[in-house]
């Protein structure tokens, strides 16, 4: 059974939620379009965000 996850997720969530385990990869993901709310210096990961990225790239 998946973990519940918040809406908007710290980089460590959205890896996990885009079941990765490296933050080099994430950073990869982002650089390529994934999308970072930043507030202050905290950065967040927007499920839906992530949702459509992933979406985004299927071939």
């Amino acid at each position: 059974m998946r973990k519940e996850l918040p809406r908007y997720m710290t980089y460590k969530q959205a890896m996990e939620c885009l079941n990765i385990k490296s933050y080099n990869t994430l950073y990869k993901y982002i650089k390529q379009g994934l999308r970072v709310v930043a507030i202050n210096g905290t950065k967040r990961i927007d499920q839906l965000d992530a949702d459509k990225f992933m979406e985004a790239h299927k071939i």
